[in-house]
């Protein structure tokens, strides 16, 4: 009765969401500010037009379109860093941003799009997780590239390997689960060597929290995709949604994708949070800069603890504490009501990767690790 081809589905895990007590969650990247008001004030508003509620959204969302160009174009695509947008020398339009019902969603059109089942796509060892899953939905082969000693990308054999058989490739920047960002220059630089008719996508999910962003290279290079979502850095995972900005050609061809699968994927209510929310930017920006400011402390706090910590660029630290495996410490802050991630996979397993709160979250979990 099942089709043959579930056999060779390995599903996404996300992050738990236990119900049994309750948690200071630390586990899933979420931000840990709400929605701004101005949001909330919309759904509301949006929620009274009933007919508008019987009545398909726009398959296009092209209002949301707009206002992320408006946004994107203001903060040069990095919330936590004011200078960002001084290195945006061109304009994003609409015509070059295509949305979806989150990220993982665009990825998945991202995939069908760019991948083709002949040849691997080049990805890194260790990255967003449904990369592989995605693969394996699609039936498109990969060739995962093992991370440098000091956990960056090995970029000189990623690129090997793309050259080696026209490959596409797809990274995580700032990557996940490291943290580790790659600099807008080096980049440009694996542009300009890795194959010049298949795409290169760039996952920004974490972008904002950082320094820099790939968006400025979409000038100059047409087979550069950037991924972003709503999720993390506009307080938005329990609304979805995700976008791609790209040449305007190239987001054509994700449209077709997308009209050939979901015609509606953005919803009226979540189009019109969406606005709001890229309308007041100022308020996340604020945000972003309050979770960087925890993100060096509690660095800093786990550094003087005797941890190994990778410096991130995240709303999160990737981190591990000499005699104490990653599922112990797991395992103790879930005892003490914190979910943190454990990734039970072969050579991160050592590690916790630990979402950035409030200042009071840090400090409740400040005090569970130094009772370990």
């Amino acid at each position: 009765m099942i089709a043959k081809r579930l056999n060779q589905l390995n599903p996404y895990v996300p992050g738990e969401q236990p119900t049994d007590r309750e948690y200071i969650k630390l586990n899933a990247n979420e931000n840990a500010y709400p929605a701004s008001q101005k949001v909330s004030e919309a759904i509301k508003e949006a929620a009274n037009d009933r007919m508008k509620i019987a009545l398909y959204p726009d398959p296009d969302a092209n209002e949301i379109r707009k206002a992320i160009a408006d946004m994107l174009n203001k903060s040069g695509g990095v919330f936590a860093n004011d200078n960002a947008s001084s290195k945006m020398n061109f304009k994003i339009t609409p015509d070059m941003i295509f949305c979806g019902n989150g990220s993982d969603e665009v990825l998945s059109f991202v995939f069908y799009t760019f991948f083709d089942s002949d040849r691997p796509v080049i990805l890194p060892e260790h990255t967003y997780s449904f990369y592989p899953v995605y693969c394996g939905y699609y039936n498109i082969p990969m060739n995962r590239i093992p991370l440098n000693a000091d956990w960056t990308l090995n970029k000189d054999k990623m690129l090997e390997e793309a050259n080696k058989s026209n490959s596409a490739i797809i990274f995580a920047n700032p990557n996940a689960p490291t943290g580790i960002a790659l600099s807008t220059s080096e980049i440009e630089e694996m542009i300009k060597k890795a194959p010049k008719d298949k795409a290169f996508i760039v996952d920004e999910a974490y972008a904002d929290f950082g320094d820099e962003s790939a968006l400025p290279l979409l000038e100059k290079y047409k087979n550069l995709v950037v991924v972003r979502t709503f999720s993390k850095s506009l307080s938005f995972a329990g609304m979805r949604l995700g976008y791609i900005v790209a040449n305007p050609e190239v987001t054509k061809s994700v449209f077709m994708v997308k009209n050939s699968f979901n015609h509606f994927p953005v919803d009226y209510l979540a189009k019109t949070a969406a606005v709001a929310a890229c309308r007041d930017s100022d308020y996340y920006i604020e945000c972003a800069k309050k979770i960087v400011e925890q993100r060096e402390d509690f660095t800093s706090f786990l550094k003087e603890h005797g941890w190994f910590v990778i410096d991130s660029k995240t709303n999160f630290v990737f981190a591990r504490k000499n005699g104490r495996s990653g599922d112990e410490i797991y395992q103790s802050a879930k005892k003490q009501g914190i979910l943190i991630r454990h990734f039970n996979t072969k050579g991160i397993d050592d590690f916790v990767r630990i979402t950035i709160g409030t200042k009071e979250q840090m400090q409740a979990l400040k005090k569970v690790l130094e009772n370990l």
